[in-house]
């Protein structure tokens, strides 16, 4: 018989439960709680990312299905659907936001050195958007066509390790674009996108902040700025390549 721990709980190992504690202390996150503690609703949670669980029920089922092991996961609370339901409504996201970002700020601490094909010691940020899905007569408020609702996430990937460094929920209808009023620039890195991000008012915001990006130009380009595609438009003007 296996005497040893449970890999989940070898991997969990790994994490600064003290800052957990911190983050559920600090928005007071076990306030009431009488079972179902914060860190039961984590463990479920990143127990069902890890094993790529697809819905509450299948978390519930699978967990149940080992419910002797659950202790020994770190798991003291009940599982149940209803409550896991509960928990993710009602509990504040900040703590696993704050989490999760100190969590991404030790993975870029591991992966700064690391070799990713470009001779480059400044960061290298990648942002993109993925749409996700919804039904509408499930989430009425996900509004994106007339039969079918979304959302998007957009994220900003550190290239070193492609580490998360910022990721934003918007509505379906939201254009990727607009995302960068949101990111706050770093100087001297650079910012690799794609064409759907080609809005000059932002890229020349981009510049100021002593930041730099490269993209590859729209087709039309050239009505806009004078200039046919296959020249070059000055990186210290634009920074943008020829498709």
């Amino acid at each position: 018989m296996n005497t040893g721990k449970t890999i989940f709980s070898q991997v969990i190992e790994h994490l600064p439960m003290h800052t957990f504690r911190k983050c559920v202390k600090r928005y007071r996150g076990n306030y009431k709680v009488q079972s179902f503690s914060c860190l039961d609703q984590f463990l479920c949670m990143a127990f069902a990312q890890l094993t790529h669980r697809e819905s509450l029920h299948d978390i519930e089922v699978c967990l149940l299905a080992q419910q002797t092991k659950l202790y020994h996961m770190g798991i003291r609370g009940k599982v149940s659907r209803s409550t896991l339901a509960d928990a993710n409504e009602n509990r504040d996201w900040r703590i696993y936001a704050d989490f999760a970002q100190s969590l991404i700020h030790t993975a870029r601490e591991l992966y700064q050195n690391e070799d990713f094909g470009v001779d480059l010691q400044q960061t290298v940020y990648a942002p993109d958007a993925t749409t996700i899905d919804l039904c509408l007569s499930v989430f009425p408020w996900a509004k994106f066509r007339k039969a079918k609702g979304a959302v998007k996430l957009h994220t900003l990937l550190d290239l070193r390790g492609n580490i998360p460094t910022f990721m934003q929920i918007s509505d379906g209808k939201m254009h990727i674009v607009k995302v960068l009023d949101e990111i706050i620039p770093e100087p001297g890195s650079f910012y690799v996108m794609d064409r759907a991000y080609l809005d000059f008012a932002r890229l020349y915001l981009l510049s100021q902040n002593g930041a730099f990006f490269v993209t590859r130009a729209k087709s039309t380009i050239s009505d806009s700025v004078g200039f046919t595609p296959d020249r070059w438009i000055s990186p210290a003007v634009y920074g943008v390549i020829k498709p």
